[in-house]
């Protein structure tokens, strides 16, 4: 009977273990893979959300103020029409 609990009581222990690698290689791999994902996005010289949201509120300022500036111009085109 106590050789059967042995062999029990060593196979939860290699169980036990066998998960503890098993974690270790998954936390290994995710952290190669962010790694990997993260110099590829670095190589591929892609703006933050920060830059891009800068970059768009100027070019809706220009687009605002060229606006501005067409009505002007056919104000003055049309006075001088006169």
């Amino acid at each position: 009977m106590q050789s059967r609990n042995k062999i029990l009581d060593d196979m939860s222990q290699l169980m036990t273990n066998a998960m503890g690698v098993a974690q270790g290689a998954r936390t290994e791999a995710e952290t190669a893979m962010k790694s990997l994902l993260d110099r590829w996005l670095a190589d591929r010289d892609f703006v933050t959300r920060e830059e891009f949201d800068a970059v768009r509120g100027m070019a809706q300022k220009a687009r605002e103020e060229n606006v501005a500036l067409q009505a002007r111009i056919e104000a003055l085109e049309a006075a001088t029409k006169d």
